[in-house]
């Protein structure tokens, strides 16, 4: 499952707070189709679609299609705001859980 890093979730969260955005809203990622495998659109959203996997997170929602979740399974979502208070953000890969003897 997408897990997000303590900033991405404050991140989300001040998206979502902003004056004008409905209760319930989140960030969503959608599969851009077909024509181009692998990559993801996101955008705000008043709520999840039908089929949509949810995360909440310490008031951060999130948003998934189905395609959108199979592809960030394995991954992290990062974000970082830079001096000039542009918003980016990132995804890697989670860490492999230690082996077990």
């Amino acid at each position: 499952m997408l897990a997000l890093t303590p900033t991405a979730i404050e991140v989300v969260r001040t998206i979502v707070a902003a004056d004008g955005v409905p209760e319930g809203s989140g960030l969503r990622f959608s599969a851009s189709g077909e024509d181009r495998p692998g990559e993801l659109q996101m955008t705000l959203a008043s709520g999840p679609e039908q089929n949509d996997q949810v995360l909440v997170g310490e008031g951060a929602h999130v948003f998934l299609d189905p395609q959108a979740a199979a592809f960030l399974d394995d991954k992290i979502l990062d974000a970082e705001v830079d001096d000039e208070g542009q918003l980016s953000f990132a995804l890697g890969e989670q860490a492999a859980p230690p082996a077990s003897n």
